[in-house]
């Protein structure tokens, strides 16, 4: 144990990363370096030979190369209580609500995930009374998804609409590179909503750290799994994973590691995926789901962290033009699930997104100036139902009550025998009178 090795002389500081000579140090290891302005807290991300590499938390400012470096002979650690609920942290599990420092009861953070043969698979619903996602995309307890988005998008209203709506006993919520109004925006409205009393805030804004923002996911998740054994059903809320993987790519650079595709680092994908594969149904207690918002660059899927992403998760949420759109979103699991919902939930979904389809290329034809027939009339009518009241993100119904309007939709612009839906379920749900 190195816990009173101390180093007075810091061999080079470059950028955010100080080097000094060392023996007994472990990688990701914590160090406290004494500078004129106090202490900071240090991780080491690099050793080679005696050389050793640590990124300093709050920066390479204010460091000399005389100042004291502390080894602490540990990992970075979070701790866990009931006493998290409610409260708002930073990267470094630091207050930022102004309220006492939690240091009971210390879990490393960043650990394997759960071994296999503790899981179950996913076979319980997590209603978010969005029907976009009960209705069309049911988000599935364990189940891993992304959300796609291009920058612009309510994708921060829509993770705080899920977070004030989702059945869940805890709500686990990381931001990273977050601008502070969006940082705000969470509080707000997760204290206005009563939701804030069964969340905890792990928050990286983007004027913090940046190897705070790394250390989020790996915050958020220990934590996550922590709840999860104590038998609730946690929903860990990420934004925004692009950030991350950038943060990454930022330190590679000042390592000097040999960048892959776009100067990411060669493991972006190990890296992403030990962090997806975090989400789990423990067999004999609860389970951790985890979203993560992926904003995409120029809106381009083939980027290197959407395109990763979507090889690690169970499909995707796509976020465009402010409302979850059908044809781009999958939830690869929702069949574990929606047979057992309601007897029209499949067969009603389907027949809902196949008008949905032919709505979209009755709009194309009549941009391009073709005559519209009855059924494309009655086609127009339905895509504007359709988008008003069921796809629109502040719509929020139980599953029984958005089947029930989906029926309703249907009813006001079709007869019964235009559905494409089986007779046996047209009798028992079309709507009477």
């Amino acid at each position: 144990m190195n816990v009173n090795k101390v180093y007075n002389r810091i061999e080079s500081i470059n950028g955010n990363v100080i080097t000094v000579r060392a023996n007994d140090v472990k990688y990701k290891e914590l160090a406290q370096i004494q500078t004129r302005f106090g202490k900071s807290l240090a991780q080491v991300n690099k050793i080679d030979g005696d050389i050793v590499s640590l990124q300093v938390f709050a920066g390479g400012q204010g460091v000399s190369t005389g100042d004291e470096v502390r080894f602490l002979g540990r990992e970075m650690r979070v701790s866990f209580s009931e006493d998290l609920l409610g409260r708002i942290f930073n990267g470094s599990g630091e207050p930022r609500d102004k309220g006492p420092a939690l240091t009971e009861n210390m879990k490393p953070i960043g650990g394997p995930s759960v071994n296999p043969t503790k899981r179950i698979l996913a076979n319980r619903m997590m209603r978010t009374n969005i029907p976009m996602i009960d209705m069309f995309n049911t988000l599935v307890v364990s189940q891993k998804l992304p959300i796609f988005s291009i920058s612009g998008e309510p994708y921060n209203q829509l993770l705080a609409r899920i977070a004030m709506q989702a059945e869940a006993d805890v709500i686990v919520l990381g931001g990273m590179g977050l601008k502070y109004d969006d940082f705000l925006y969470f509080k707000e409205v997760l204290s206005k909503g009563g939701a804030l009393s069964k969340t905890v805030m792990f928050v990286h804004t983007a004027s913090d750290p940046t190897v705070e923002c790394m250390m989020i996911p790996d915050m958020v998740l220990a934590v996550a799994e922590q709840f999860a054994l104590q038998n609730k059903d946690v929903l860990v809320l990420l934004t925004d994973m692009t950030n991350f993987a950038d943060a990454m790519k930022e330190i590679a650079i000042t390592q000097e590691q040999v960048p892959s595709n776009r100067g990411y680092p060669g493991d972006l994908y190990s890296q992403l995926a030990s962090r997806y594969e975090k989400a789990v149904d423990f067999a004999d207690s609860g389970s951790v789901t985890v979203l993560a918002v992926t904003t995409m660059p120029g809106d381009d899927v083939t980027h290197p962290v959407p395109d990763n992403t979507g090889y690690i998760t169970e499909g995707q949420y796509y976020l465009k033009g402010g409302r979850i759109e059908p044809f781009g979103s999958l939830s690869r699991l929702k069949q574990n699930v929606n047979g057992k919902t309601r007897a029209d939930h499949r067969a009603l979904m389907d027949a809902m997104i196949r008008l949905y389809s032919s709505y979209k290329e009755t709009v194309e034809k009549k941009n391009m100036g073709f005559s519209m027939s009855r059924w494309d009339e009655k086609l127009l009518k339905y895509g504007h139902l359709f988008e008003s009241k069921l796809m629109s993100l502040s719509v929020n119904l139980p599953l029984e009550d958005a089947l029930d309007l989906g029926w309703e939709i249907l009813a006001e612009c079709f007869e019964k025998d235009e559905t494409g839906i089986k007779s046996n379920l047209t009798d028992e749900f079309w709507p009477k009178g």
